[in-house]
């Protein structure tokens, strides 16, 4: 069994509201309501709100992993190996669109929003980006999708890897158009976004 990873968008200003030792549970909530029905459809895209308990927060189900982190991992993997091969534009754009997304580059939390992890073995959070963030994320996406298509034949024979979770550049785009799915909608929201383990 691996991490999966719940993907919500959420109104900041109402997570610092809410008092510090409920946050969690809260967020968990929002990523794995109570309410799930185990037997309906998965549902795919936005869910708002993501919990009945929850309705300051969406809950993106992307339609490409089943949940799983794995793909996600693969595909910055693949960034990192396709890289060197992009347009400069491209490689500039596609770097700042996946650095918070994909990479090591989500923001610390800001202090005092969560309590101190009693469990350090396991992250807490995957993803986080704050409100101001997410529109500079939007733009470099804006910048990237126009010049995508011409990173295919040179993704595709350095970073394709058959039978893998991202196989090979339409599985990578078919998942980054899925996270400029999230980003968008976020911005336009003027939320932040977080990426829960589960």
């Amino acid at each position: 069994m691996g991490l999966d990873i719940a993907v919500l968008g959420l109104d900041w200003e109402e997570l610092r509201r809410t008092p510090a030792g409920e946050r969690q549970e809260l967020l968990y909530e929002a990523a794995c309501p109570q309410d799930t029905d185990w037997d309906a459809e998965p549902r795919t895209g936005w869910v708002f709100p993501a919990s009945p308990e929850v309705p300051w927060c969406g809950r993106y189900e992307f339609h490409s992993t089943a949940g799983s982190y794995k793909p996600h991992f693969w595909a910055g993997d693949g960034w990192d190996t396709a890289r060197e091969f992009a347009a400069p534009v491209l490689g500039e754009s596609l770097d700042g669109f996946l650095f918070h997304l994909l990479g090591e580059g989500g923001d610390p939390p800001e202090p005092g929003l969560f309590p101190s992890d009693a469990t350090p073995w396991r992250p807490r959070l995957l993803l986080v980006c704050p409100p101001p963030v997410v529109p500079v994320i939007a733009a470099h996406w804006a910048r990237a999708e126009p010049l995508l298509e011409g990173l295919r034949e040179e993704y595709d024979r350095h970073a394709a890897r058959p039978g893998g979770w991202i196989a090979d550049f339409d599985a990578f785009t078919v998942l980054l158009r899925e996270w400029a799915v999230v980003v968008d909608e976020t911005a336009r929201r003027g939320w932040g976004l977080l990426g829960l383990p589960v």
